[in-house]
């Protein structure tokens, strides 16, 4: 990796639960997080974050504003950079749409902030839980 990757994540809640889904590849394989994936060149975070949701989980939802960035920055045990991406927190309202795990997600579902606490979590899943009940 020579530079970090631009991405933007998905935060829905409906009816008092997050959607989450569990991750099928790395970094951080079969853990649980927001949908979300790169940003695409000419695409705007925000976009990125709805379009990502709807592959990963085929729930549609809008984009209403930036929550957070997260640094996310993994390293092999020498110190070697093996990931390193720049994450655009998008809030997004519910439209409509049942989770099913798609594309790169092994599984999705609603879950409750203490539900979210017992899952094996992607960094960051816990601080952007909080940050959102606040």
């Amino acid at each position: 990796m020579t530079h970090p990757k631009l991405g933007a994540i998905a935060v829905v809640q409906h009816e008092g639960r997050f959607l989450l889904v569990q991750r099928k590849k790395e970094p951080n394989a079969n853990t649980w997080g927001f949908p979300g994936g790169h940003v695409e060149l000419g695409e705007t975070a925000r976009d990125a974050a709805v379009r990502e949701l709807a592959e990963e989980t085929g729930v549609v939802a809008t984009a209403q504003g930036y929550l957070t960035n997260l640094d996310v920055i993994t390293r092999d045990a020498d110190g070697v950079v093996l990931f390193h991406y720049l994450l655009a927190v998008v809030v997004c309202t519910y439209e409509h749409g049942t989770p099913c795990a798609a594309d790169d997600a092994l599984d999705a579902g609603w879950f409750t902030a203490d539900q979210a606490k017992a899952l094996p979590q992607s960094p960051n899943l816990q601080y952007v839980i909080d940050l959102c009940c606040r």
